[in-house]
Parts: structure tokens; sequence; C-alpha cells
């Protein structure tokens, strides 16, 4: 039976079946059009809005314009002044702002809606505006995206074709594919979703003004993991660690790199060998939640005692996980690791799953905790990775 390229998630948002379903059949496999993904959908952040997370130094934005008389492609970096986008073009441009889930917490609110994924695993939403006409052009991207139209409409072109050309024009900034003929074409409507696998040509143009959602994996790729590994085990090795060869035999060619030459540099490259499953999973955990990181979350100008924290818990405060950090965990043995931010922290399992996944903590959740953990929490603490939050008089903390 072949699977379908278009489904409707009325009845089982956000994907129109299970989740073993989706992972079976489409995950990393073949595209999806989910019609409802989102029933209903109003997006939590105006397009407004957008254009002022684009003015922030610390926002990541971009915008595309396309001169459709010239074909040519523009590529504009942000920050942007508050004044450039009155001045921006009626049609044919996209501004695109990453990680607005570090911003908004009700964007972020949108990730629960995919905890069928691991959460190390998912990079961000990036949300774009468009104004009719606006397009980022036909590309392909090396990882996952789950594309959430939010408002407006967009039109959406892949190709299915497993020999579709990827050679990219040498006349854009941007990587876009000199060739692109669609197998499918859609119209999404506010609540519709498109799934790309990897790899999957794919071109949107916005039908009007809208804004679109794109909720991207954290691929890093063979390259890069193999560079951050080596670097990692290169730092445990002394300097005066180097090539030697106190058994050097008269040389027979001077210019040769024999094959005792060849044994002396397998042995002296023997601790690539010798990583074990514990070191290469403390090294991936702390590698994966640093990588591509949005900010790094500075410490508190004054340190805050456990003494302080504990009072302001006991009061009904929380400590409220800063929105840049990264947190997964590991077992190891019968305890666990909990990565935060490129560190990592034994405890046990319970704590470390908790810890993981929670947003804020409060007194129980505190409480709660095995001893290593609080002692992990206070040194999360102290990196400005939580922030403790006092409760106001008239509700929840603040």
């Amino acid at each position: 039976m072949r699977t379908p390229i278009e489904i409707d998630a009325s009845r089982l948002p956000p994907l129109g079946m299970p989740p073993e379903r989706f992972l079976r059949d489409y995950w990393q496999k073949k595209p999806l059009l989910i019609r409802n993904a989102f029933p209903g959908f109003v997006p939590p952040i105006e397009p407004e809005d957008l254009a002022g997370l684009a003015c922030e130094e610390a926002a990541l934005s971009r915008i595309v314009v396309h001169d459709r008389k010239r074909d040519r492609w523009e590529l504009r970096h942000g920050p942007f002044a508050e004044e450039a986008f009155p001045k921006m073009p009626r049609k044919d441009w996209t501004l695109l702002v990453q990680d607005v889930d570090k911003w908004d917490a009700d964007v972020r609110a949108l990730i629960a809606h995919f905890s069928f994924l691991p959460r190390w695993r998912i990079d961000d939403v990036m949300i774009s505006f468009a104004a009719p006409g606006g397009s980022v052009g036909p590309h392909t991207d090396q990882y996952d995206v789950f594309l959430l139209q939010a408002q407006g409409q967009r039109r959406w072109q892949i190709s299915t074709d497993p020999k579709a050309p990827q050679d990219f024009r040498d006349d854009a900034e941007l990587k876009l594919l000199k060739r692109f003929t669609p197998t499918h074409e859609w119209v999404l409507a506010p609540g519709d979703m498109l799934y790309l696998p990897p790899g999957v040509p794919h071109h949107g143009e916005a039908v009007d003004a809208c804004l679109t959602f794109s909720l991207g994996m954290r691929a890093p790729s063979v390259a890069e993991l193999m560079v951050d590994l080596v670097e990692h085990l290169a730092a445990s090795i002394p300097d005066e660690q180097r090539y030697a060869d106190p058994d050097l035999a008269p040389a027979t060619d001077p210019a040769e790199i024999d094959a005792a030459s060849l044994a002396r540099l397998d042995a002296a490259l023997a601790r690539l060998r010798t990583i074990d499953a514990g070191e290469l999973r403390d090294w991936f955990g702390r590698f994966i939640t640093t990588y591509r990181a949005a900010g790094d979350p500075s410490p508190p100008g004054r340190l805050p005692t456990a003494a302080t924290v504990e009072k302001t818990l006991s009061a009904g405060g929380r400590l409220l996980r800063h929105p840049f950090a990264r947190f997964a965990w590991a077992r190891a043995g019968r305890g666990a690791r909990l990565y935060a931010h490129g560190q990592d922290y034994p405890m046990g399992v319970a704590a470390a799953r908790r810890l993981a996944n929670a947003e804020s903590l409060d007194g129980a959740d505190l409480a709660a905790l095995d001893a290593d953990a609080r002692a992990a929490v206070m040194a999360l603490v102290r990196r400005g990775l939580y922030r403790p939050h006092r409760a106001r008089a008239d509700g929840p903390a603040r």
C-alpha cells in the first residue's frame, strides 16, 4: 500500500496519524502535506512584532529581495533600522528571523506539539514574513523541517524526483538551485503544515502577505562531529607526547615514508581508537547542547547564594530556565548525566529527566531532587542558565 503525500489532520492533529506511523513512513523518507495540522491556528506573533525583533542587535535576521525582471536576488543582514520597513516594496521580499522561540514564550510553546521527537534534535522556530510574491527561491535544506502556515497563504512547490539536479546558481549569495522542476504544488492556508525531509528541492512563494513558522532540526554534518571529537581528544594529550622513532634504522631511501614509519604513526594516533562509550556520550552531550547556539547566557552580576534561592522558592518564586539554555540527559551506569549548555553534571535518573524537561522549578521540584542534582541547579544558577523569579503579591512568580 502506497503512503499518501497529503493528509487531513483534523481528527488527529498535528500529524493526522500516530507518531509511530509518521516516523516509520515519512520521517527522513518522504514529504507530507498535512492539512489542518493546527485547526483554527492563530499566530502568537504579528508581522509588526517580527519586524521589531529584527531590529534587535542580538536577533539573527535577514531580508531577501527578488528582482523579478532581472531575476536577481539580494540578501540583507540585520539588525535593521525601524524606518527600513516602511520603505520596503509592496511585493517580492521576505523577512526571516531565526530562534524566535528563544524570544517569545508563546512561540516556544509550539515545540511541545513535537514531543515525539528528541528535544535535542529540535533547533529553533524560524518565522518569516513575506509580502505578496515574497520568496527565498528554490533550494534544498540539509535537515528536516516542518513548515507551518500561520497567516495568509503560501504556494509551495516540491520535487520528489530522486534524480532532481542539486547544483546551485553562481550569481546569488543564497544557495539557489539552477534548475527546479516541481512534481507537486499546493497552496497552504493557516493551520496547514508541510513536512520536508533533508534534500527535497522546494520553493515557497507568498500568495498574499503571510507568516510562515519553520521548525527546523539540528543536524550537524559528520565533518563537524569528527572535527569537534578530535579536538576533544586532542585536548587530553600533552604537547610533549609526539611522533617518535627511537627504534629508527638506517634509511634505505631517505625520501621514503616506509612501513615502519606508518606503524609508528598508527601508534601515535591510538587515542582515536580508545574512546569508550561513556566518553563518547559525554562529549556528544556537551557538543549537542551548544551546537548552533542562539546565544550564551551570561552569569548574573551578583551571584545568588543557596540560601537566597531557597528563600525565593519558599516564598512561591520559581527558577526559570534561560530561553537560550539547552538541556539533555543520558543514562550513565546506574545514574545519569545532565548536559546543560556544554557542561555535564552527574545525578540520579529521575532528577536528570526532571531538569532536562522542565522550563521552570518551584520549591517542591527542588526538594524532590537528589543532592547531586540540587548542587547542579546551584551551579546552573551561577552560570545564568536558571534565573530566580520572585512571586508577585497577587499571583505567580514574575
